[in-house]
């Protein structure tokens, strides 16, 4: 049979019509993602389709409950004469989507709409200290209660990711290696797959992140985006043609421990001065303490009742907008070797856009000019020119967005492999 070769056990799909049929629904789904509200007209105009092919798969899509119509625009979007036309929007009832990051401090998870809307989120403080199977059972708490608010506004658990912060082997899905964590060789997929009867993704946290500013965030249309995430740890991804580039192990984009001083602070990944070494909440936290502990007055002392164990990087952006010179200070430091990394990453790279997300965005007003004067001292006028400084639009849900990014992304490629008939939800053991 053509499209098969049997001695090997390898079975390619070819060319007929069911294959052709779904690429078209996926071009279909894209556009819409991308244009919605807009008509069937229109939708045969930009892909390229003719008028009977395009209304079958949106009936189609209709029938699916992925695309809804939503009333009547005259041609072009005025109010001119002529033949009213019938817009399309996704269906945001389609579905429930649940995204979770797992940081190393703190769980994240967020159910939302396929608009993608959010309509619940949860928040829970955590210590690497904890152990991982304490930490694994308050993700499953979360991730239950996230599947029980999305069933009371849709029916059917679209699919579900799981953000980490680390390396990621996408075949298993286990978390190879999370130096700030202290987790090495988890694998997550298979006891997630215990309680989760539907589509499962694990990946970097900063990969998803990149992917969720790309499909839902500030770099909506940008084909080549460098993402920095900062929080405890440093981590990047990077965006290439459009779509998230891991390198040929699919470990790519560490950037956080690309070597800045090889005689630096011991990093917990076994190295010397990476990157995350001077641009982390923890580097942060670190010169406020040591200057402190030197007899420098400020007012982090008084906000934090002096325990400085106590500090949050929304204590520091406060004490920095109330002009304390220390907090700026280390605020300064931090923008400039974040600045002089960046400079070295455009120059290598040439990416439209950079994009700073993490904990540490929150103090974006006080670090991106910082990074910008790096960016002009040290990266070619010509990379520098091409490139865009901005924050992340979903600041720190950016990893959870991209975790529905994901899901959606697989969605969209191949809307006709979804069980519109099973309503998946996690099972109710340990709920």
């Amino acid at each position: 049979m053509a499209g098969q070769y049997r001695s090997g056990q390898y079975r390619f799909r070819t060319g007929d019509q069911a294959l052709v049929r779904q690429i078209n629904l996926a071009v279909i789904m894209h556009q819409l993602r991308e244009n919605a509200p807009i008509s069937r007209a229109a939708l045969a105009d930009i892909t390229g389709l003719n008028k009977t092919t395009v209304s079958s798969l949106v009936r189609e899509l209709i029938e699916r409950q992925f695309v809804r119509e939503v009333g009547f625009e005259t041609p072009g979007g005025g109010r001119s004469a002529g033949r009213l036309a019938m817009m399309l929007t996704l269906d945001p009832e389609a579905g429930y989507i649940v995204s979770a990051e797992i940081g190393v401090d703190f769980l994240l998870v967020i159910c939302t709409n396929f608009a993608p809307e959010v309509i619940w989120r949860c928040k829970e403080n955590i210590n690497p200290d904890m152990g991982q199977q304490v930490i694994f059972d308050r993700l499953l708490a979360l991730l239950h209660q996230a599947v029980a608010n999305g069933c009371k506004t849709c029916h059917t658990l679209l699919g579900v990711a799981v953000g980490v912060p680390g390396l990621v082997d996408q075949a298993s899905g286990t978390l190879l290696f999370a130096p700030n964590l202290r987790w090495e060789n988890v694998p997550l997929r298979p006891p997630l797959k215990e309680f989760i009867d539907a589509p499962l993704v694990v990946d970097n946290e900063a990969n998803m992140a990149a992917l969720g500013e790309h499909y839902f965030g500030a770099a909506q249309g940008y084909d080549d985006v460098l993402y920095i995430s900062a929080g405890v740890g440093l981590g990047g991804g990077l965006v290439h043609g459009g779509r998230i580039y891991g390198g040929v192990s699919g470990f790519g984009a560490e950037f956080g421990h690309m070597t800045m001083d090889p005689e630096g602070e011991l990093c917990n990944c076994g190295n010397r001065g990476c990157w995350e070494t001077q641009v982390s909440q923890r580097a942060l936290f670190r010169y406020l303490r040591r200057a402190v502990g030197q007899g420098r007055a400020s007012l982090l002392i008084e906000m934090t009742e002096d325990n400085l164990g106590q500090l949050t990087v929304p204590i520091v952006v406060e004490a920095a907008r109330a002009g304390d010179p220390l907090a700026l200070e280390a605020l300064d430091v931090l923008g400039r070797q974040l600045g002089i990394g960046v400079a070295s990453l455009v120059n290598a790279l040439n990416p439209q856009l950079v994009m700073f997300g993490g904990i540490l965005s929150l103090a974006g007003k006080f670090l991106l000019p910082v990074v910008e004067q790096e960016l002009r001292r040290r990266a070619l006028r010509w990379n520098r020119d091409a490139a865009q400084v901005v924050l992340a639009r979903h600041g720190f849900d950016a990893c959870v967005m991209g975790g529905v990014a994901r899901v959606f992304q697989a969605i969209l490629a191949e809307p006709d492999t979804l069980r519109r008939e099973t309503a998946w939800a996690m099972t109710t053991a340990n709920a």
